[in-house]
């Protein structure tokens, strides 16, 4: 990443709990990219090796052919599902204005997971919460729709 000594890993919300072991780990293998507002991040349907996680901007997921998921901004991730299940990207990704994100494969959490299981445990339960409450979301949502 462009400034190890910043810690963002450690301030994201998923990472609450690991060590600093573990944070120093998963930030040396860590990496950075930029984007322009209106570039697609995630294309959905390709094949997905990592999860995002913003550092400033603000990001929209979109289903094809135009249904909004939701926005994310500094703090938030996405791309996790392509972690928990090898298959292609179920939305796309789109920087709603100039973004940088920071970057994990999940070649990344398995190193984790090998050399520190504990670890590699607290991040997936935070990973699962924080699905478990986008879910809940979608799901008050529906049910404002509906009646």
């Amino acid at each position: 990443m462009s400034d190890p000594t910043d810690n963002f890993i450690r301030r994201l919300p998923v990472m609450a709990g690991l060590d600093d072991e573990a944070v120093q780990f998963l930030q040396g293998l860590a990496s950075e990219e930029t984007h322009a507002a209106g570039s697609v991040i995630v294309r959905e349907g390709a094949p997905g090796d990592r999860m995002y996680f913003v550092r400033s901007g603000r990001v929209r997921v979109m289903k094809a052919p135009a249904v909004q998921l939701a926005e994310f901004g500094p703090g938030d991730f996405f791309g996790e599902m392509s972690l928990v299940e090898s298959v292609a990207r179920s939305a796309s990704v789109i920087a709603l204005e100039p973004t940088r994100v920071c970057t994990l494969r999940g070649v990344d959490f398995y190193k984790l997971y090998r050399q520190r299981p504990e670890q590699y445990g607290i991040v997936m339960l935070n990973i699962a919460r924080d699905l478990a409450r986008r879910l809940r979301h979608i799901d008050d949502d529906f049910c404002h729709v509906k009646h």
